[in-house]
């Protein structure tokens, strides 16, 4: 049997980590041979493709980011997108595509199997962390580290000037990365996409804050609301999925702060920082575990589903199911970890 892979959507730690536990058990327990996809569905689109074989992914392990590329390409608005697709896979003589990636990823992954009978496994790949049926998705964790130390290096600098700092963190519509990294790195203010938030709220946490001689720092998901607008976007443009480009509300927010309170303050955006570099441990551990797996569905013939990690354990769900609805924040964590707001 030919597998093909390929990684979609934003990059992350951990894809290789993926390809890798995938290309190692398919050859050496299955024997199956593997071709990848090049810059996500625009690889099956348009034919590019690069030989996936056990030297290919030696060394890889380490390594952010994804060696097969990576794109936001939607085969489904693309002209004949779904017919040179199977085009495509017949040319190469694959049987089974496994899909790496998130909502968008996955949503087209589903379809291709359940209206169109392509064999596709998926990977749940998103930094956001608010795919349903995982707990955790990998790139997640690393992200979170390094908006952590982030915050960590800011309160110094914060301290020596007295002044705030608003750190913007990812977080479309899920704010489980504000959340993780702001409880950890002692944020005085941590603002969410599901939580819409009170400016008068968060600059008399602000000066609270002051009050007590330490300079506060604010965590700002950049899907994150205030109570009396909307989301504050970068230029309006969309993607090729219709989502927009975000980032922005960390430096209004900034603005906001200084003009009703009086006190000087500045943004930093952490942006695709998040995203790139070494993978930690717990991301190449769970990568590798869901690239094993993974393969495990193809020999089994079990397509349409997503591999996921339920406890412990690594299990298979539907892929319609894990993208049928956003894993997001519940209110009553946000509001425990709310008592160290101020």
């Amino acid at each position: 049997m030919r597998v093909g892979v390929l990684t979609g959507g934003g990059d992350c730690p951990g894809l290789n980590a993926v390809i890798r536990g995938i290309v190692r058990k398919g050859v050496q327990e299955y024997a199956y041979d593997f071709i990848g996809f090049r810059d996500g569905w625009r690889g099956p689109l348009e034919g590019d493709t690069v030989q996936l074989d056990i030297p290919a992914v030696r060394g890889i392990l380490p390594r952010g980011g994804t060696i097969l590329g990576s794109s936001r390409t939607n085969p489904l608005k693309a002209e004949n997108g779904i017919r040179r697709i199977k085009e495509n896979l017949a040319k190469y003589e694959v049987e089974a595509l496994i899909a790496i990636g998130g909502e968008d990823t996955l949503g087209v992954a589903a379809r291709l199997t359940d209206e169109y009978g392509i064999n596709v496994v998926g990977v749940p790949k998103t930094i956001d962390n608010d795919l349903s049926a995982t707990d955790y998705t990998f790139g997640f964790d690393t992200a979170v580290g390094i908006a952590t130390e982030a915050i960590d290096r800011l309160h110094t600098t914060a301290e020596s000037h007295m002044r705030v700092l608003v750190v913007e963190v990812m977080g479309r519509h899920a704010g489980w990365i504000a959340l993780h990294s702001g409880l950890a790195g002692g944020a005085n203010v941590i603002l969410i996409p599901e939580q819409r938030f009170d400016v008068d709220q968060v600059c008399a946490w602000v000066t609270s804050r002051f009050k007590a001689s330490y300079a506060p720092i604010v965590v700002v998901a950049e899907g994150a609301m205030p109570q009396d607008g909307e989301m504050v976007l970068k230029d309006g443009t969309l993607d090729s999925f219709g989502h927009v480009r975000l980032s922005g509300v960390g430096e209004w927010l900034s603005k906001e702060i200084e003009k009703r309170t009086g006190k000087e303050a500045r943004t930093t955006v952490l942006g695709h920082v998040q995203r790139g570099g070494t993978p930690s441990a717990f991301d190449r551990w769970l990568a590798t575990r869901f690239g094993l797996h993974a393969i495990d569905a193809v020999r089994d013939g079990d397509f349409g589903k997503m591999v996921a990690l339920q406890g412990t354990d690594i299990v298979r769900v539907p892929i319609a199911d894990a993208t049928a609805k956003l894993k997001t924040v519940d209110p009553t964590l946000y509001k425990e970890v709310s008592v160290f707001f101020g």
